[in-house]
């Protein structure tokens, strides 16, 4: 498990956006600590927000990247 920082760092997402995108529900951390309220992020996340990324730079909306990732498209699709 990564603290937000260093998956911050890894990803080239800033924490300020990994937070918004747990509020909205697009992309929530691997595990809250109950106590501290600290994310942590896994390795293995990196492909969905790279995606989500990606989407973003192609001009849609976190409302049209939230629909896509819920339907499970496909990279190719």
């Amino acid at each position: 498990m990564l603290k937000i920082g260093d998956f911050s760092r890894i990803s080239q997402v800033s924490i300020k956006t990994l937070h918004f995108y747990d509020q909205l529900e697009l992309f929530k951390p691997a595990h809250i600590d109950s106590e501290s309220g600290y994310r942590f992020y896994t390795l293995s996340q990196l492909p969905q927000l790279n995606r989500i990324v990606a989407l973003k730079d192609m001009g849609l909306s976190l409302e049209q990247i939230g629909l896509l990732l819920n339907e499970a498209l496909s990279a190719e699709e």
